[in-house]
């Protein structure tokens, strides 16, 4: 099981160890040189779900350019804040790194556009929920080994990504007993989401000129970090100001989920990972004050971003690509490929065809569309 010992002399106590790992379903021989974390970790890293994420939306469309976060590269960045901050609490950061880059594998092409019109598409069929999803590609779509489907996860790395939760996203925790909170692991990993895509999305929506400095001037988040930004570096070019302001929204964030969870721990007591997943609050958190910068923070992004009327264009695109190439699927089964036909019998036809659609990239998304119905929409959605 790796250096265990090792491992024992960095952990809190209220770290998850490998001792209480939960184990796998399939039951493997431990690996001379890495943790069983370290092995979930490399797993997610090697699978075809990873590597699909180089081109799927995060905000705003990759390919538009070069300089957009997608979300990929969000993921690491994840990953990144989660371990630094998990060092820092002494953490296991192992398991917070695999489930960080983990976490957004059940994303659908088209960002969170493309998750609500899987989720329509599936209203009668089971819904569509990307945290289930991301479950479900590690647990059985995934398909490496010989003897059982799935990648074997630790059953810890599992749970967390099945409890993840921001305001965006619900905890999906059919398999685990929704009494308890997350191991202080999968709660940090839920903090570092927020903190990495609030960060980045405000500072892509300033590269794309979707806002403005003076725009942001109103929420207390931006106004302290322009103020750090400005001290810092008075001299300095404007661009370079908004960029520092940017890294310093994120710091700032950082920082109170620092000091407010070696508080909590202290408070609450904390002693033990079952300790954390039992506590009547979350133990790693914003401080009131934080919640409610980050909160305004959120609503103008929200409103100004996301719901802007600027992205309705690719809202509607995404929307009639998925749809329009679930319902040719759904007509067509023979279209799909045939590893896919070969689970229609088990899994259901809608399940089969969300499964296929939610896996795709944007980019193979759009070309299927243009192979199986562009032809047809170009004579009005109908044929001749």
């Amino acid at each position: 099981m790796g250096d265990n010992n090792e491992q024992q002399r960095t952990l809190a106590t209220y770290a998850v160890s490998e001792a209480n790992c939960g184990g796998r379903k399939w039951k493997e021989n431990p690996h001379p040189y890495r943790t069983c974390f370290q092995r979930d970790r490399d797993r997610i890293v090697h699978c075809s779900a990873f590597r699909r994420l180089d081109f799927k939306t995060q905000v705003f469309v990759p390919h538009e350019c070069d300089h957009f976060r997608t979300r990929l590269t969000h993921t690491l960045e994840v990953a990144q804040v989660g371990r630094t901050l998990g060092r820092a609490l002494k953490l296991n950061e192992d398991i917070i790194e695999a489930v960080a880059l983990a976490h957004d594998l059940g994303h659908p092409p088209f960002g969170h556009m493309g998750e609500k019109v899987l989720d329509e598409l599936m209203a009668d069929h089971g819904r569509f929920e990307h945290n289930r999803q991301s479950l479900r590609i590690v647990d059985y779509l995934e398909h490496p080994y010989p003897d059982f489907r799935g990648l074997n996860l630790t059953n810890v790395v599992r749970e967390c990504l099945a409890r993840h939760e921001t305001k965006y996203d619900t905890p999906i925790c059919e398999d685990f007993d929704p009494s308890l909170r997350a191991v202080m692991e999968g709660q940090l990993v839920d903090l570092a989401d927020e903190i990495a895509y609030t960060s980045a999305d405000l500072d892509d929506a300033l590269a794309a000129g979707w806002i403005n400095v003076e725009q942001l001037s109103a929420l207390e988040l931006w106004r302290n970090a322009w103020a750090q930004a400005q001290s810092e570096s008075p001299g300095a070019r404007e661009i370079h100001k908004r960029i520092r302001a940017c890294k310093a929204v994120l710091g700032s964030m950082a920082d109170d989920v620092l000091a407010t969870t070696t508080a909590n721990i202290v408070k609450l007591d904390i002693t033990s990972p079952s300790e954390a997943q039992q506590s009547p609050q979350r133990v790693v958190a914003f401080s009131e004050t934080m919640s409610a910068a980050v909160d305004e923070m959120q609503s103008f992004l929200m409103e100004n971003v996301y719901t802007s009327p600027r992205s309705k264009n690719d809202d509607i695109s995404a929307r009639r690509t998925i749809s329009e190439l679930f319902t040719t699927f759904s007509q067509k089964p023979s279209l799909l490929p045939q590893r896919y036909q070969s689970r229609i019998e088990s899994d259901g036809l809608h399940r089969v065809i969300c499964d296929y659609i939610a896996g795709m990239t944007d980019r193979f998304c759009k070309a299927q569309y243009e192979e199986h119905n562009g032809s047809d929409s170009r004579r009005g959605n109908g044929g001749s």
